[in-house]
């Protein structure tokens, strides 16, 4: 039974934790200043990534088929615990969800193997409050490299700490699924990120269990650049209809691979909306598609989203002039 609501908002949603469409200036910070290389980081990560091309390029056609599909099933799934739960879910709380829905999007957020729930949650709070600003975690103004994958090789930056600490984070703190999640999230995380997809194809199919291993660093090499994706391309390349003074832009290839992520142009404009897009359809946003299913069960309710006027207000008073590449109707005139 689809017992579920869309609230829409002829202005901003009245919620404290909602951030700002705009940055909020931070003055007096240098954007360079000594943050020492974390060595492990960076060492861990060119591995992973020399054996992932390595076995991709010389090895990938010896695997069976199962593990072909096996691979980006694991990776699209614990995808759609970042996208609809880490994300819209608890960091921009654009939809409310009852309590197993809530335990399956942590669940299969441990699929992907990034950080504990909380930490992702604050960093992605942070990024939203103080964009593009020393304080933002992965800050897309100091080059495609850092905000892509370089700001996990250092310390962070002293304002990230120090902005970030302010965060309202009292609703994370007390929902007690994040918080069982957070304390087991290691052997949880290793489980099925990594020791399960290694045992299923060698157990189900007789994968050998050296294809096996590199299915599994592929696919999570994989799914940490789609993730990064968002944090690099989709602030440098695309068009900006709703609002031209942040730099995220509309990137419907980052879409593509990240289940409606790379509509980021009109993310930051509306944050709480739970699309993260303006929707035409479903094809390049898996993840509001899986939570419209969610709310037809009842599972997921309380769906945010602003209505047609404001967004067309606002592309018409702040955007770039160009179309949204869903394919609005109206035209972003200036007037």
């Amino acid at each position: 039974m689809y017992s579920s609501t869309i609230t829409q908002y002829e202005e901003r949603a009245p919620e404290p934790r909602v951030e700002p469409d705009q940055p909020m200036e931070i003055k007096d910070v240098p954007r360079r200043q000594l943050q020492p290389f974390i060595y492990r980081n960076i060492i861990v990560l060119a591995i992973l990534h020399v054996v992932a091309f390595y076995t991709l390029f010389f090895h990938s056609l010896e695997a069976k088929l199962y593990t072909w599909l096996l691979s980006p099933f694991w990776g699209y799934t614990g995808g759609l615990g970042i996208t609809a739960g880490a994300h819209r879910l608890w960091a921009h709380r654009s939809y409310s969800a009852k309590l197993p829905l809530r335990i399956f999007l942590a669940f299969i957020y441990c699929m992907a193997g990034q950080t504990h729930l909380s930490k992702w949650i604050r960093d992605h709070r942070t990024h939203h409050r103080y964009t593009e600003t020393p304080a933002d975690p992965h800050d897309a103004n100091r080059g495609f490299f850092f905000s892509h994958i370089g700001w996990l090789m250092m310390k962070r930056h002293p304002a990230v700490k120090q902005y970030g600490s302010k965060i309202d984070m009292s609703d994370i703190k007390a929902d007690p699924v994040i918080q069982f999640f957070d304390k087991y999230y290691i052997p949880i995380m290793i489980l099925l990120t990594f020791v399960i997809p290694t045992l299923i194809p060698v157990y189900c199919w007789n994968e050998t269990w050296r294809l096996s291993i590199y299915a599994v660093i592929i696919r999570y090499v994989w799914l940490l650049n789609v993730t990064f994706f968002v944090n690099s391309f989709a602030h440098m390349w695309g068009n900006r209809p709703y609002n031209s003074s942040l730099r995220p832009t509309e990137n419907p290839t980052v879409s593509f691979f990240t289940l409606g992520e790379g509509w980021h142009n009109y993310h930051h404009s509306f944050p709480w909306d739970y699309k993260a897009a303006e929707l035409g359809n479903f094809s390049l946003n898996g993840s509001a598609a899986f939570i419209n299913l969610m709310a037809k069960t009842g599972l997921a309710y309380d769906l945010k989203s602003p209505s047609k006027e404001l967004v067309e207000k606002t592309a018409l008073k702040k955007g770039d002039g160009t179309q949204s590449l869903w394919g609005t109707k109206f035209e972003h005139k200036k007037y």
